[in-house]
C-alpha cells in the first residue's frame, strides 16, 4: 500500500499526479490494463472488483474474492507483470448487492464480504454504505451512512493480519454516484458543496475515532464527492472545472486526503487531466473500458462477416443479443424501448449493461470461436484499418500482433492512454 500512500503524499505536496482505477472482471480488460502499465512504466496497476461482480455469493461473475485474486494473478503471471506493482481494490463495498433485504441482514452480509476481500489480499477498500436497504428511509441520512462505513471498516481491520505497511487503505464518502452510471436521463448535476464535503470528512473522522479506528483513519486516502461528472444511457455530463473550483480548494488543507472521482467514463482527455489537477487524484473507470471492449468485438464480428464463410462464423453479435433477450435480468430495469430501439440500447448504451453478459457460457464460446476463426484466417490489414483503426495503428507500430485478442487490447489501451496522460502529464 506504500505506493498508493506515496502517490497521495506526492499529490498533496503539489505534484499533478494520480492513479487510474480500472473496475472490471473481463480477462481482456485486465490483461490490457497490465500490459498498458508495463508499456507506460506506471508504478502500480490498480484493478478493482465491485461488490456486484464479486462477493461471497459469487456476484454476477460467479467469483468470490479469493477467486478474483487468483484470476488476476494468473493474468499477471502470463504477461510477466510483477505482483509487487499490482494493487487489488474493492469498489462499492457495502450492502449494495443486498439492498432488497432489511438493513440488519444486508450489513451482516457486507461485513462478511469486506472481511473476505481483505483476507484475499485486496488492499484498497471503498466503504460505500450510501444506498438504502429495504427498511431504510430514502435518501439515507448521512450520519447513518458514516456509522455503517465505520462498522465495515472495523470488519476490514479485524480481518487483516500482516505487516502494518501492507494494511488496507480506505475511501469514504456519502455522495457516491450510482455504480455503472445513472439510470435516468441527466441534464446537469449538482456539485457537492465544499461545506458538505468537509462535513462528511469530519463526521467520518469522529466516528472512526469513537470506534477505536484511529489507525485506520490515518489510512483513509480519499473521499468521494460529486464534481459534476456522470453519464447515462446516451450522453455524458462533462467536467466543468469552474463549477467545482471551491470544492477543489476545500480538500487542500485536509491532511492525507484527496478526492476519488467516480463515473469518469467517457470524459475527454482534457477533462480527465483537469480532474487530476483539481485533486481528483483517483480516477475510476469501468463501463468506459468495457464499452471499448464491445466496440472491438463488434468490429471483429464485422471482419469475420467479410472473411469467413457463413456456415463457419461465430456470429458473436447475434449470439450476444439472443442471450440478452433470453436473460433480461441485468437490463430490464434500465432499458424500456422495444424492437430495434431496444436492440440499439442493449448494444450501444453508455451504461454498457452488456458487460454483465460476457461470462455467459454461450457468449464466451462464441467469442472463442470468433478468435479461432480469425487466427486461422488472419484478416487483411485493410480490413483491420477499416474496422479497428486504433488497433491497426498499434500493429503497424509493432505494438500489437495480428492476433484478434491483441486487436481488442490495443483498442482498450487507447482509452487507457487518456487516463495515463491525465495521471502522469509529464511522462
Amino acid at each position: 500500500m506504500q505506493a498508493i500512500l506515496e502517490m497521495v503524499l506526492r499529490h498533496k505536496a503539489g505534484e499533478r499526479i494520480g492513479v487510474t482505477s480500472v473496475c472490471s472482471a473481463h480477462p481482456l480488460v485486465i490483461e490490457a490494463t497490465l500490459r498498458h502499465a508495463l508499456v507506460t512504466g506506471q508504478p502500480i496497476a490498480l484493478i478493482e472488483a465491485t461488490s456486484n461482480q464479486v462477493n461471497q455469493d459469487g456476484g454476477y461473475t460467479g467469483m468470490v474474492p479469493a477467486d478474483y485474486r487468483d484470476f488476476v494473478h494468473a493474468i499477471a503471471a502470463r504477461v510477466s507483470f510483477p505482483l509487487d506493482r499490482l494493487v487489488l481494490g474493492g469498489d462499492h463495498l457495502g450492502p449494495n448487492a443486498w439492498t432488497s433485504a432489511p438493513a440488519a441482514e444486508a450489513l451482516d452480509k457486507a461485513e462478511v464480504m469486506i472481511a473476505d476481500y481483505v483476507r484475499a489480499g485486496f488492499r484498497k477498500i471503498h466503504l460505500d454504505c450510501s444506498m438504502s436497504c429495504a427498511d431504510d428511509p430514502v435518501p439515507l441520512p448521512e450520519r447513518t451512512i458514516a456509522e455503517r462505513a465505520a462498522r465495515l471498516c472495523r470488519a476490514a481491520e479485524d480481518a487483516f493480519h500482516g505487516d502494518a505497511a501492507d494494511a488496507p487503505v480506505y475511501v469514504i464518502g456519502t455522495e457516491v454516484p450510482v455504480p455503472g452510471g445513472a439510470a435516468e436521463d441527466l441534464e446537469e448535476l449538482a456539485v457537492t458543496t465544499p461545506a458538505a464535503a468537509i462535513a462528511t470528512v469530519d463526521m467520518h473522522r469522529d466516528l472512526f475515532r469513537a470506534s477505536g479506528l484511529e489507525r485506520a483513519w490515518d489510512r483513509v486516502i480519499a473521499t468521494v464527492v460529486q464534481p459534476g461528472v456522470e453519464f447515462d444511457h446516451d450522453k455524458v455530463v462533462d467536467y466543468r472545472p469552474e463549477r467545482a473550483t471551491a470544492l477543489s480548494h476545500a480538500i487542500e488543507p485536509v491532511e492525507h486526503l484527496v478526492f476519488e472521482a467516480h463515473s469518469t467514463d467517457y470524459q475527454t482527455p482534457g477533462a480527465l487531466a483537469a480532474l487530476v489537477r483539481d485533486h481528483y487524484a483517483i480516477l475510476k473507470v469501468g463501463p468506459g473500458v468495457t464499452f471499448a471492449l464491445r466496440e472491438a468485438l463488434w468490429a471483429l464480428d464485422a471482419i469475420e462477416a467479410e472473411t469467413i464463410p457463413a456456415a463457419d462464423r461465430a456470429a458473436l453479435r447475434a449470439v450476444t443479443l439472443s442471450r440478452m433477450h433470453a436473460e433480461p435480468k441485468h437490463w430490464r430495469k434500465y432499458y424500456h424501448a422495444t424492437g430495434a430501439a431496444l436492440d440499439f440500447q442493449l448494444q450501444y448504451s453508455l451504461s454498457d449493461r452488456i458487460r454483465y453478459y460476457w461470462p455467459d457460457a454461450e457468449i464466451a464460446a462464441a467469442q472463442e470461436r470468433l478468435f479461432a476463426n480469425l487466427r486461422r484466417t488472419p484478416p487483411p490489414l485493410a480490413l483491420v484499418s477499416q474496422y479497428l483503426p486504433l488497433a491497426y495503428a498499434a500493429a503497424r507500430a509493432g505494438q500489437a500482433t495480428l492476433d484478434p485478442a491483441e486487436f481488442v487490447m490495443a483498442h482498450i489501451a487507447a482509452t487507457l492512454d487518456a487516463y495515463h496522460g491525465a495521471c502522469f502529464p509529464h511522462a
